[in-house]
């Protein structure tokens, strides 16, 4: 079954809540409270939002139906990925050259504002730089060439193309025909991140509620009302970040993504000298296909190790069983390596895989939509609402403007259908055209 935020909801059992820097003692609203804004949801759109208002001295209050970090936001791969799901180039072709052209001159500032933060606030999250791409053929190499040469169109170039020999100085496999790293990219913990955006707002005078599920947010001529199981806030504005793990909460807002849920497992340590040979330059690791696989080292040498996709936000049986056979091919020198921890997330995809920013009614906002690249989404389009809220209007409004096109087979069937699409795709993958 899909999981769902509760009061009494732990942690999933990952190796992040495991490693964990900070443990909260968890807040729970009862009774009501006032403030400028209230934030539905604290993983990183949500507090992202929050903090960028709390910078500019608004009163925000932050509700979450578990703890901080407890979705997404705290079980991700730890990859700091720049880019929207959709390409640049399909962007260009869907929505013209002027949307591209905006859209490329903001895709590395997600990663930017992570980097910030982190400085800013002195959050440890064993944040480190550097990300590649990795092929498989040579019909990879030619769509990262082309990924180059167009984001280099749009002022980035952070990026460098590695060919067979190169991408084997950084990845201990010989599974890869070459690679790209981005420079500007890298990786973290991302539970540890959450926690530390949590405290950094905090010490600006932001009020978190754990353990307080939405159950419904209205409006009135005032503002917003954001009811929880145990009491409501009222607040000028309500910005809704609930993601994946939104649910019911807002009606208007339930057809427009699905959750899907990707699964990751942890290695036991394997010692520096083993983990640097598989990963000798310490960058994080995504391949280039449909279905990829995605993998890091940890702060305590262990390799974490992620992939797959389940359309619907259903978790498998035996997430081991499923990604083992993916690591023992590009590791197939780990087969004796112990698992100690394996678990699933969920992220909402969109059809377009563009993320959606919206307003519902005058004094609700919202942000989802990530579409698997969340982390740095996320902290973009957090700090755009906060812009909004403010009354830059300008950025919110290009991608409020966006159509957002509903699933095929609507509610019902859209996991369905877009499992028949990733079959499809996926044998593309594995016949390399």
């Amino acid at each position: 079954m899909a999981e769902t935020p509760s009061a009494s909801s732990p942690y999933p059992p990952s190796y992040y809540a495991a490693s964990r820097n900070i443990i909260r003692t968890p807040r729970t609203l009862a009774g009501e409270v006032a403030a400028d804004i209230c934030v539905v949801g604290a993983g990183y759109s949500g507090l992202s939002a929050a903090i960028s208002l709390a910078e500019n001295g608004f009163k925000v209050v932050v509700v979450e139906g578990a703890e901080v970090g407890w979705g997404a936001s705290g079980r991700n791969g730890g990859q700091v990925v720049n880019g929207l799901n959709a390409s640049l180039g399909t962007i260009e072709r869907r929505y013209g050259q002027q949307t591209a052209n905006f859209v490329g001159g903001l895709l590395q500032e997600g990663a930017g504002i992570i980097y910030d933060r982190v400085a800013r606030y002195g959050i440890e999250c064993d944040l480190k730089r550097g990300n590649i791409y990795a092929a498989y053929t040579h019909k990879h190499m030619a769509e990262l060439e082309a990924k180059k040469a167009l984001w280099s169109r749009h002022g980035m170039n952070d990026h460098e193309l590695l060919d067979r020999s190169q991408v084997r100085e950084h990845i201990g496999s010989d599974v890869y025909a070459g690679g790209m790293i981005d420079h500007s990219g890298g990786h973290m913990h991302p539970l540890n991140l959450a926690l530390g955006e949590a405290a950094a707002l905090e010490s600006l005078g932001g009020v978190i509620y754990e353990h307080s599920p939405v159950t419904r947010v209205e409006q009135d001529a005032s503002g917003a009302i954001v009811h929880t199981a145990g009491g409501r806030v009222k607040a000028k504005t309500a910005l809704v970040c609930g993601n994946a793990y939104l649910g019911h909460v807002v009606p208007e807002l339930t057809a427009r993504v699905m959750p899907v849920s990707t699964q990751m497992m942890a290695t036991e340590p394997l010692g520096e000298t083993r983990a640097k040979a598989l990963l000798p330059s310490d960058m994080c690791v995504e391949d280039v296909r449909y279905i990829l696989d995605y993998f890091r080292l940890s702060a305590d040498h262990r390799l974490i190790f992620g992939g797959g996709v389940v359309y619907g936000g259903t978790d498998p049986a035996d997430v081991v069983a499923k990604l083992r056979p993916n690591l023992d091919k590009v590791f197939p020198q780990l087969r004796d390596v112990k698992i100690d921890f394996a678990w699933s997330g969920n992220f909402a995809l969109s059809f377009s895989r563009v993320p959606q920013l919206g307003r519902l009614g005058k004094n609700v906002y919202f942000a989802h939509g990530y579409s698997g690249h969340g982390v740095t989404g996320s902290h973009l389009f957090g700090r755009i609402l906060g812009e909004a809220v403010r009354g830059d209007m300008s950025r919110f409004d290009t991608f409020a403007s966006l159509p957002w096109i509903p699933f095929p087979g609507g509610r019902l069937f859209r996991a369905q259908y877009s499992t028949l699409g990733s079959w499809w795709y996926a044998l593309k993958d594995r016949l390399g055209i």
